[in-house]
């Protein structure tokens, strides 16, 4: 997808070190809005990620009733007037999701309890991703869906109404589907209940408590929800922690340019994103878990980083929807360590903001990596160094553009890395941030 920018990346020109602070998390940023809106009263909420994902969740809101409010310049402070659980208003115009699979399908399943018709379209690279998996289930509860492709993709229309609860077995471990179908189940008549086939992140099982909703956690793949009729707005802030996504390029960055030492402030250590921790453990990387605490109903941690040698691996399964968006970045870990990383079972990276496997591939390739594409992943021989001089396309995709900024850092020249501006959807700071500790990447000036 041609979308523009341009990043100019690498070699770094010396050890990276430093202390940073990422962005809050994205994924949390969103469902804090949802149910703020959705809530009685006023929550404020503080660490809140200023990307683009973020600000059409918000102005989707908007448009729908509920009143945002920002606290600082940098739009990381807020409050959200909610309109209540059954408050929302028709929207006049079309719902804008943008880039944002996230705002897109957990959204879906608020409007599938709406008494009104609302229709939601987004970029070109949202309009090309899967959305049956989260219409076919809302339709099963009551709503009506429809779209292009029968309802797979977007442009969508959703006409809400009358819910009934249902035993939703899911076909994909995607915490996206899990949500939509218990944001459904807020407006349902009885209980519903999601299983899934791997355990995915819990954030919307984590923070509905916080606003007065229980969720039963029946076993580790099974969430069940009885709607008690109304959300409040929480007496304390909503605290988001760091993104750990985000943190992720830092960390692989620091493994691989030799004699780096970074810390990652209060990053969020929950089991269901940690993934990307446990995979780089045993990769044998040099990560240390230092000042543990708890934000709102998220553990955090500092995380030290420490260059070594990575080792190659197979990667667990069970590891696969934990790490699913930091794939491009551990990539180019594997591309650059010794031994051979394999990857299986992850073909849901097909049908991200790009496809995540042939767009990694065709990259890492690019710069001379040992990387042979599967249809469910990758296996990947991995060496000293990669070469530059050359110009990758990032397709629009924001984690592969920074995922090969952070491979040029071990390359012998620079690589221009196009269709990169997608950077604001998820990590404005990026490129501020990678200056910080010694990276070499910058945007090409126009």
């Amino acid at each position: 997808m041609n979308i523009g920018g341009t990043l100019i990346a690498g070699p770094a020109k010396g050890p990276l070190q430093g202390n940073i602070t990422v962005p809050g998390d994205k994924s949390m940023s969103h469902r804090s809005i949802m149910l703020g809106a959705l809530a009685e009263g006023l929550t404020k909420i503080e660490g809140f990620l200023p990307g683009d994902d973020n600000f059409a969740t918000a102005t989707m809101f908007e448009a729908m009733g509920a009143k945002v409010t920002w606290l600082n310049d940098e739009k990381t402070a807020l409050t959200v007037e909610g309109v209540g659980l059954f408050g929302l208003q028709e929207p006049e115009n079309v719902l804008d999701a943008g880039n944002s699979g996230t705002a897109a399908r957990l959204i879906t399943g608020i409007l599938a309890g709406q008494d009104f018709h609302s229709v939601m379209v987004g970029d070109a690279s949202l309009h090309s991703r899967p959305m049956a998996r989260v219409a076919d289930p809302v339709r099963s509860m009551g709503a009506k869906v429809d779209g292009r492709e029968g309802g797979n993709k977007m442009p969508l229309s959703i006409r809400g109404g009358k819910l009934k609860g249902i035993n939703f077995v899911s076909p994909v471990a995607s915490a996206q589907v899990k949500s939509c179908v218990l944001l459904a189940g807020l407006f349902a008549d009885g209980e519903t209940t999601v299983t899934e086939p791997k355990a995915t992140r819990d954030h919307t099982e984590r923070m509905l408590p916080l606003f007065g909703q229980a969720v039963e956690r029946v076993d580790a793949l099974t969430s069940r929800l009885k709607p008690c009729g109304k959300l409040t707005a929480p007496k304390d802030v909503v605290q988001i922690p760091a993104d750990p996504s985000s943190a992720t390029f830092f960390a692989v960055a620091a493994s691989l340019v030799e004699g780096s030492d970074v810390v990652l402030n209060s990053i969020g250590i929950n089991p269901r994103r940690d993934g990307w921790r446990r995979v780089m453990a045993d990769m044998q990387a040099d990560l240390t878990l230092e000042a543990e605490n708890t934000v709102g109903a998220e553990p955090v941690a500092d995380i030290r980083v420490k260059s070594t040698t990575l080792q190659g691996m197979k990667v667990n399964p069970q590891d696969i929807p934990d790490a699913i968006d930091e794939f491009p970045v551990l990539f180019v870990a594997a591309a650059l360590s010794a031994g051979t990383f394999i990857l299986d079972e992850a073909e849901e990276l097909r049908v991200k903001e790009s496809d995540r496997i042939a767009t990694m591939v065709a990259a890492l390739l690019a710069c001379g990596a040992d990387i042979e594409e599967k249809e469910d992943g990758a296996i990947i021989h991995g060496k000293p160094t990669l070469k530059g001089g050359v110009t990758v396309n990032a397709h629009g995709d924001h984690r592969i553009a920074m995922a090969m900024a952070v491979a040029a850092q071990k390359m012998d020249v620079e690589i221009r890395i196009e269709n990169a501006s997608a950077i604001a959807t998820s990590f404005p700071s990026f490129v501020d941030l990678a200056q910080n500790i010694g990276m070499n990447v910058r945007w090409e000036e126009t």
